[in-house]
């Protein structure tokens, strides 16, 4: 069974990573699908093809995983392609409340599945806000992320004259 991991992943983080090795574990292929909503352009720190970089690179290790995007309903997307699971991460109990309620929604409009997996403890204080916020100021980030989103990370600040990249 194939299924697919949807996040903005602005950018990866271990957890996300953590979350979707275990996925790529039991399912035959995942697909890592980052949203392009262009009603959201600007909001996030990387545009759409950096976080495919950063995406591709920090999954090389994983044979079944794939990166894609879509635009639209993830729903859609799964009726496209040869999907049946959507798998979310969780992280606490504020999460499960949101993301019950999206899986309800995609079963409802879209007959899809939703299989939830708990964020490893050691990873449950960590989000993509989080990290940028600390990044933001030169804080350490790399025990929260895959190298490839720390590089970046350090670049983008240093870009906009916010860190100096180390």
């Amino acid at each position: 069974m194939n299924a697919v991991f949807s996040g903005s992943f602005d950018p990866i983080t271990n957890g996300h990573l953590d979350v979707l090795e275990r996925a790529s574990r039991i399912f035959d292929q995942v697909t890592v699908t980052v949203m392009h909503n262009a009603r959201k352009s600007g909001r996030h720190l990387f545009d759409l093809q950096e976080r495919l970089a950063i995406l591709r690179e920090a999954t090389a290790h994983l044979p079944n995983v794939s990166v894609d995007s879509f635009d639209g309903l993830l729903v859609d997307y799964m009726k496209k392609s040869d999907h049946g699971i959507i798998v979310r991460g969780l992280r606490a109990v504020s999460d499960y409340e949101y993301e019950l309620q999206i899986a309800h929604l995609n079963r409802e409009i879209g007959g899809v599945e939703t299989v939830f997996i708990m964020a490893a403890t050691h990873w449950s204080y960590v989000s993509s806000s989080m990290v940028k916020e600390v990044a933001s100021y030169g804080g350490p980030i790399d025990a929260m992320v895959p190298p490839a989103s720390a590089r970046a990370l350090k670049a983008k600040f240093a870009e906009q004259g916010r860190q100096p990249a180390s």
